[in-house]
């Protein structure tokens, strides 16, 4: 009986250790990821990505914002993502708006937490149950140890605009070496975008 037992464990061990190394050998994730306390009840049916948070990095915003939306679409995990030029629209015409958007982005930028009343009164203006603020952190073609390389970094924070408080961020950058041909940054973005929506809850 005692043998019995013992081959069984072996062979269940075995197992376990097989299955351990296919789940660790595909590990990736990203730079930088948090989860609210929250996260894993929240269910939003509708989402807007607003206008990508840019720096200094001209030519971005407008290509981060469409490539952000559209797998976000493509991901079909919400029943509404609201359109680029809807969002943008909106902003336009509404000075109100404008001032609630540069007040959460201000909080956001300056000390990294949801300025909450903001959010919510964006968030129903919107008709929308959860905003993505996008920052491009890197977006350029650059030379580094001989090599030409290009790079495109994103960060990226959901917010519950029922509550106005962030429920998931993270961050993470894509880079390329190149010989001749430049990468498009678009294309890397759209990868980027891809592969870090995959761990929004």
């Amino acid at each position: 009986m005692e043998q019995v037992t013992a081959h069984v464990w072996r062979s269940w061990r075995g197992i376990v250790v097989v299955l351990l190394t296919a789940v660790l050998a595909g590990c990736g994730g990203l730079q930088e990821t948090w989860e609210g306390p929250g996260a894993s009840a929240f269910r939003p049916g509708s989402i807007a990505v607003l206008p990508p948070i840019i720096g200094a990095l001209e030519g971005s915003r407008e290509i981060a914002h469409e490539v952000v939306t559209a797998e976000l679409k493509k991901a079909k995990r919400y029943s509404e993502v609201m359109d680029p030029e809807q969002v943008n629209d909106f902003l336009i015409n509404s000075n109100d708006a404008r001032e609630t958007f540069a007040k959460l982005l201000s909080t956001l930028e300056s000390t990294g937490l949801s300025e909450q009343e903001a959010a919510v009164k964006l968030g129903k203006a919107l008709k929308v149950d959860s905003l993505l603020v996008v920052r491009v952190n890197s977006w350029e073609y650059r030379r580094s140890e001989g090599e030409n390389a290009a790079r495109v970094g994103l960060s990226m924070r959901l917010i519950d605009t029922k509550h106005g408080a962030i429920v998931w961020k993270g961050r993470h950058e894509k880079t390329k070496t190149y010989m001749f041909f430049k990468p498009s940054l678009k294309d890397m973005a759209t990868d980027l975008s891809e592969y870090m929506i995959k761990y929004i809850p």
